[in-house]
């Protein structure tokens, strides 16, 4: 049965550190019109989060104040005209906040269901990654059949998504990361060329390899420009963080040389009909694949949400090979 009090993480003095985490009581979320209550089995953790407790990305208007934006679990409840779902129903959602919590609310169309054969955690690592990935990659970024991916970040969440997606749909893929452990990570992932970039130049192993047609960077700063450094004719630059700053040094006699694109996007602020449409192209085009065991989730660590402090460590620290998720 469930009580008007949730268990929920929350930012001691609304900003701080990792270890300003704080489980504490709050009042359980009712659901609106066409949203559903999901009782949350897991919850994803992401660099967006730890911007988030630092005061340096504010959940958008009328979104929760409670970090999270991926959960999985079960349908506990039906707002009004809540399409598709019944209570009991496993799903695995998209959502602007709330996700660190016992119940969190979502719009019922941001659902979608549990693959066959996956367990609430590896579900809950889902939404944020593979949404940003196929958005990012292969509708903005439009990478064909034959072409050639560069992923920076290679063994983050959204990195090990895209060696993936990309390699199963038939693109070579150049993948960047830190270390060479993480390096031979990528390529077990399925990088045709992994690069450790502490100890190679990788704009010279990229050209070696005869460039890439798309490149996904989440980095910025100075690296933008040296993607573009590497692209071939009509390449396409897609941007979806900053991690090393918001500017750069751009060349754009190679922009005009080579008839390339620079572009980005970020995926919290898209309105709820762009972010359901979104759903829709994921389900109908990567669940198949999670379900067929062509694709497969890979997690770095699960920690209790009594210790989402523990987690946010970690990602800071960037010494992890996947996901980090929370088990509610």
């Amino acid at each position: 049965m469930m009580t008007s009090e949730m268990n929920a993480v929350e930012v001691e003095g609304a900003k701080g550190p990792a270890a300003a985490l704080r489980l504490v009581s709050r009042p359980r979320p009712s659901p609106g019109p066409g949203e559903i209550l999901i009782r949350v089995r897991a919850a994803g953790v992401n660099h967006a989060d730890l911007l988030q407790r630092r005061g340096a990305y504010p959940p958008p208007p009328g979104a929760s104040d409670i970090l999270g934006m991926e959960a999985a679990g079960e349908v506990a409840e039906l707002g009004h005209g809540a399409p598709r779902w019944k209570v009991g129903d496993r799903v695995t959602a998209l959502m602007a906040g709330g996700g660190y919590a016992e119940y969190a609310t979502v719009d019922a169309r941001h659902a979608l269901p549990i693959p066959e054969g996956l367990d609430f955690v590896q579900a809950a690592s889902l939404p944020e990654a593979v949404f940003t990935v196929w958005s990012n990659v292969f509708e903005i970024g439009a990478l064909k059949y034959g072409e050639t991916l560069l992923a920076h970040g290679a063994t983050s969440g959204i990195g090990i998504t895209a060696i993936q997606l990309a390699k199963i749909l038939g693109a070579r893929v150049i993948a960047t990361s830190r270390g060479e452990h993480k390096a031979a990570r990528a390529k077990a992932l399925g990088a045709d060329l992994s690069i450790d970039s502490t100890t190679q130049d990788w704009t010279e192993a990229v050209r070696a390899f005869g460039g890439a047609d798309v490149a996904l960077d989440m980095v910025g700063g100075e690296q933008v420009g040296k993607d573009l450094s590497v692209m071939k004719p009509f390449g396409r630059v897609v941007m979806i963080a900053y991690l090393a700053g918001a500017r750069g040094e751009i060349d754009f006699s190679a922009v005009l040389r080579r008839r390339l694109i620079l572009t980005g996007s970020t995926l919290r602020g898209r309105d709820a009909d762009e972010k359901a449409r979104l759903a829709v192209a994921v389900e109908a085009k990567v669940w198949p694949l999670l379900e067929s065991g062509a694709f497969k989730p890979v997690l770095a660590a699960v920690f209790p949400l009594a210790e989402a402090g523990r987690a946010h460590g970690l990602l800071e620290r960037g010494d992890h090979v996947g996901k980090v998720v929370l088990a509610v």
